[in-house]
């Protein structure tokens, strides 16, 4: 059995990559049934984030080629499209990574908590298709208990700065006062959530949510003042009131296109937009950042606003990998545990069989009426015997043969002094 962690993320390759790699959340159960169709392939988990596309799975052998080959195949692209920004981790090197990943360490904002809870979507969305077994649940089940560790133990989630606390800060230098502006957010999940409350922290004078399901965009609108829920289709004719706008949806298309922002304009008399796309696969056309009165920026644009954050915590980071390299062996040390099993439970059963052999003998001997006190002395002889016989001839065998790493060996295993063997 080997682990694997493979994929690209935003350190690897541009968005424009990331997009092409991206998972449908409605569609990650089938790709994962499609995944361990795979010979190699015994369990599997995909992770699909704006920032990451990674599968972790557990193959019956050392060669990722075959999962590569299906990603490429899935995704309809060619080894020279993709391969210069994957990589690929195996066994120790794949838990410190997913290990990192889960503390936010391998994050583009370093110490960010939210992928954490993409990570446990991922592992219920893989546990649900049923691609989850006994190596990954605890590979898991481990990657969380280090990740609150890591929270608890260090201060790696101090001063946060979330992409979306980054695109309300990009917004503050376009527009010195945010109580002036009225900003668009296009979507309702956690990323947009988060924007909605960064800028009504910042005093937004008005705040529009447009989701296809108007039901979530009023749940979130209802936090805020001075907010209202639309419908996405109705977003074309309010899209002029907006001077900011930002998108964060798992739409596999592009839902703001060049020719709606055009109209807006126009309606604004080309006051300028300022756009943030934190989507991947991206929501506004490319093509809308090419208009003369619009700022767009994706969240590969967010690095410089993001890196402010980052000197104070990367003492806590160094103290995090501590953790990490400790919490590697750990999970290593029980994954080499497994391949004891079967070798524990043949000696067990081995033992119990010469065991209930000479628990036999010493009940006949009781029924033909010899001494109580003799049969007991006599059980316990003939089952010490048995017992010793084997690993006897086979330390004797080592002696004769000159093999001092087996005695070595059989001393640590029994905790014998040296003058025992």
């Amino acid at each position: 059995m080997t682990l694997l962690a493979f994929g690209i993320n935003h350190k690897t390759a541009p968005v424009d990559i990331r997009e092409k790699v991206a998972f449908a959340p409605d569609k990650l159960g089938a790709a994962l049934q499609d995944l361990l169709t795979l010979t190699a392939v015994n369990e599997a988990a995909i992770v699909s984030t704006c920032n990451r596309t990674e599968l972790y799975c557990d193959l019956s052998e050392a060669d990722s080629a075959e999962v590569v080959g299906w990603f490429r195949a899935y995704h309809s692209l060619s080894a020279e499209e993709l391969e210069p920004y994957i990589y690929t981790h195996l066994d120790n090197q794949a838990v410190q990574h997913i290990l990192r990943v889960a503390s936010g360490l391998d994050s583009l904002v370093l110490g960010e908590p939210q992928i954490l809870g993409q990570i446990k979507d991922a592992y219920y969305t893989a546990s649900q298709a049923g691609a989850i077994g006994h190596l990954l649940n605890r590979l898991f089940q481990h990657t969380f208990s280090v990740a609150k560790e890591v929270r608890t133990d260090t201060a790696i989630g101090s001063s946060p700065v979330s992409v979306a606390f980054a695109a309300v800060s990009l917004a503050k230098q376009i527009f010195s006062d945010l109580s002036e502006h009225t900003a668009l957010l296009i979507g309702a999940g956690d990323t947009i959530d988060l924007v909605a409350r960064h800028l009504n922290d910042q005093g937004i004078q008005h705040l529009i949510v447009a989701n296809r399901t108007v039901e979530r965009a009023m749940t979130l609108a209802n936090q805020f003042m001075h907010s209202e829920a639309i419908a996405l289709a109705d977003m074309p004719s309010r899209l002029a009131e907006a001077d900011m706008i930002i998108s964060s949806t798992a739409s596999q298309l592009p839902i703001l296109g060049k020719g709606a922002v055009e109209s807006a304009l126009k309606s604004r008399k080309h006051r300028p937009m300022f756009m943030v796309d934190i989507a991947v696969p991206r929501d506004i056309e490319q093509e809308v950042g090419d208009l003369s009165d619009v700022y767009l920026y994706t969240v590969d644009d967010l690095h410089e606003v993001i890196e402010e954050g980052r000197q104070s915590r990367e003492e806590a980071a160094e103290q995090a990998q501590e953790i990490i390299e400790n919490q590697v062996e750990h999970y290593m040390g029980w994954l080499r545990s497994l391949e004891a099993v079967d070798t524990i439970r043949s000696y067990r059963e081995q033992a119990e069989h010469l065991r209930d052999e000479a628990v036999q003998n010493a009940r006949r001997q009781l029924a033909a009426g010899r001494d109580p006190e003799a049969v007991m002395s006599e059980l316990a002889r003939v089952l010490t015997q048995k017992l010793l016989h084997q690993p006897t001839v086979q330390m004797n065998r080592a002696a004769f043969e000159g093999r001092e790493e087996l005695l070595e060996t059989i001393r640590e295993l029994f905790n014998l002094k040296d003058n025992e063997v």
